[in-house]
């Protein structure tokens, strides 16, 4: 019988990712991603580990994270997609929230509208804020509706009604007249909740970027033949890849989400559950914190959109290894958003790239050594990379080797402000958490970030370079459902609130049981959506059947969150409720060990004597090093700064600490 393997593929903007987990143990693959068509990388990397002969036995189960909804929605190239509201909310998604990004600029610029409005329509149907129905479409209006449609030639719709939520009649009526090859989304499936413009604007991500997400999965799907896909979701769970065709809008933090989910389980193994992460690839870098569990959010953002379906909450920057390096107008040097991506790629990627980017820099510095392999098969091209550098150099007056220091501090300067932002500014020490890194570029940079930000205890976790990959296999099976209800909390009856959350447990069940799961494996958590009797933001509150502990706890968390508490009536608006089945792999692998083996020695810039280079593979528990050295392995690189020591634990994570910091 062939044995069964999990793959886990983590497609980023430069690197697809690849962890491969069956009895015989762990393999590791990186390639080069193909943007243009996603699904070429993974096929390579499933023949590049020899899984062609279980994709045709059916003895392969893959968890993939996807970029292709988060690419489409940065680059606005969504499809057609005609938006349906009610009579005179046409332009609600253009209208949005009236808000400026500057504040003090009374003339801030024009921002394009999110579609045309010879796309929008208008209907008349109308439900008060009960739910009741003041004005209900018949067949008529249907029918001219869907005439209306048929001209626009959409390749897909977004239905947003007022108060969906609460009775979502109508939307079901338009879905229903509308041909079944279109790409149909509702706002009452999407998200049932309050606040029509962001529920629109779920509703309608979700329909400009489904048919993309769909035709993806399909054609990777096809590819595969019999093997089972799950797809990452922005929450940190999966889903079957079937769902996820239709629910592009919640991936759109699939890749990223993989990261926090080895990390979660990482800090659960070694007894740190308060964990800063930061993970850099070579398009941008990710800063999440983990304060016991993954922190969700309903006000996140991808480019100008708002996204308040649950997504982790996390802080993404355009500051990876990839990020180019150049001069202003006013001679200054600075350092991306702008990547050099996958195609050309950075100069030392021999591929044509000519700017600088951080990773050239790192190769100059001798960072990333010479003889090193990214992926464990592609060669760096140190003459290419150092003639980048040197081209900023000269008009800098400045050696190719203080060009390439300037580089790494910029870059490093604005990760600190990334890691500043979700911790200090939100009211946490970074003092009281562990650095926990990875991504390709992470280790290259980190004890310079755990330096700027006084953190104690740094993680580099075994197959870093490889994290959100190997995160995919950790992340449980999952639905987050939810439902508004907006009444004062003193008013609610609790039997009600019950009748509320066993409807949300019957839809998320049955979703997961269509996947294969049963009943008493799933882990149901409550929570709810409080705020202040004429707040305009909420915060979410875990829920155990006690109303009055749950105000209680409301306060505290607002004390803690913005310094004070208010003599007001507090409001639940949603209800939500996480349903959660055991994940493809259960525990993180240990690394092999080995005996300790002498380490190779290499000149770096700035440094006097010869460095030692550690293959991480060869690293004994328990071993320890002393900065400065380089720890290598086929998908990431380490750098130990002087001064700095590492510990190598039983699974083979390195613990970074500083004497003095």
């Amino acid at each position: 019988m062939t044995q069964h393997c999990l793959l886990g593929v983590d497609t980023g903007g430069t690197f697809t990712d690849f962890v491969a987990v069956d009895a015989s143990g762990i393999r590791l693959y990186k390639c080069l991603s193909t943007p243009q068509q996603p699904e070429l990388a993974i096929l390579q990397g499933i023949s590049a580990l020899g899984l062609d002969d279980k994709v045709r036995d059916g003895a392969l189960t893959i968890v993939h994270g996807s970029t292709v909804a988060t690419n489409a929605a940065l680059e606005g190239k969504g499809v057609r997609t005609v938006y349906i509201g009610n009579r005179g909310f046409a332009d609600l998604l253009t209208i949005g929230r009236q808000t400026r990004d500057q504040l003090y600029n009374l003339r801030p610029p024009l921002k394009a509208a999110p579609l045309p409005s010879d796309l929008c329509l208008e209907v008349d149907s109308r439900v008060d804020a009960q739910g009741r129905a003041l004005q209900q479409l018949d067949a008529s209006q249907l029918e001219a509706l869907r005439s209306q449609i048929e001209a626009l030639k959409p390749d897909a719709v977004a239905i947003n009604l007022l108060f969906s939520f609460l009775n979502d009649r109508d939307e079901k009526a338009i879905q229903a007249c509308l041909p079944d090859t279109l790409f149909c989304s509702r706002s009452s499936e999407v998200l049932p909740e309050y606040k029509e413009y962001e529920r629109g604007m779920a509703t309608w991500l979700n329909a400009w970027l489904g048919p993309k997400v769909q035709n993806y999965l399909q054609r990777l799907q096809a590819a595969l033949h019999r093997t089972p896909l799950a797809v990452m979701q922005s929450s940190g769970g999966t889903t079957d890849a079937s769902n996820a065709g239709k629910r592009a809008v919640n991936l759109l933090l699939s890749g990223p989400a993989g990261g926090l989910a080895a990390a979660r389980q990482l800090g659960k193994m070694i007894g740190r559950e308060r964990l800063i992460t930061f993970d850099m690839g070579g398009t941008s870098s990710d800063v999440a914190l983990i304060n016991g569990d993954i922190a969700l959010t309903s006000e996140g953002h991808i480019g100008p959109y708002p996204v308040a379906v649950p997504m982790v909450d996390m802080h993404t920057i355009g500051a990876g290894g990839g990020s180019i390096a150049y001069i202003d107008h006013g001679g200054l040097l600075r350092v991306g958003p702008e990547s050099a991506g996958a195609d050309p790629g950075p100069a030392g990627y021999g591929k044509g790239g000519d700017r600088a980017t951080v990773t050239d820099a790192n190769i100059v510095l001798g960072r990333l050594p010479a003889d090193a392999r990214l992926g464990g098969s592609m060669p760096l091209q140190r003459d290419a990379a150092h003639a980048a550098v040197a081209s900023l150099a000269k008009p800098l007056g400045l050696s190719v080797a203080d060009t390439a220091a300037g580089i790494v501090e910029i870059a490093n300067e604005h990760m600190v402000r990334a890691l500043r932002v979700i911790s200090v500014q939100r009211g946490f020490d970074p003092a009281d958490f562990s650095l926990c890194c990875f991504g390709g570029a992470g280790g290259l940079h980190i004890c310079a970030l755990a330096e700027a930000l006084g953190c104690h205890d740094v993680i580099v976790p075994n197959y870093g370079g490889v994290f959100s990959a190997l995160g995919m296999l950790l992340a449980p099976r999952e639905r987050q459902l939810s439902r508004t209800i907006n009444q004062p909390l003193a008013t609610l009856d609790i039997k009600t609130l019950h009748q509320h959350f066993a409807t949300l447990q019957q839809q998320g069940e049955q979703a997961l049981s269509a996947e294969g799961v049963a009943s008493e494996q799933i882990d149901r958590q409550a929570s709810v959506d409080l705020c202040y009797h004429g707040q305009s933001y909420t915060l979410n509150i875990p829920f155990d059947g006690d109303l009055e502990a749950c105000a209680a706890h409301f306060h505290r968390a607002h004390q803690k969150r913005y310094g004070h508490r208010l003599q007001l009536p507090v409001q639940l608006i949603n209800l939500r409720l996480a349903l959660r089945a055991p994940a493809a792999l259960q525990t993180l692998p240990p690394q092999a060990t080995s005996a300790p083996h002498p380490p190779k020695y290499q000149q770096l810039a700035f440094i006097d004597q010869a460095v030692p280079s550690y293959p991480r593979e060869q690293l004994a528990p328990e071993q320890q090093l002393v900065g400065p050295a380089l720890i290598c392995e086929a998908v990431a690189t380490t750098w130990l700064a002087p001064g700095w020591q590492a510990r190598v634990d039983e699974q083979g994570h390195l613990h970074l600490q500083h004497p003095d910091q």
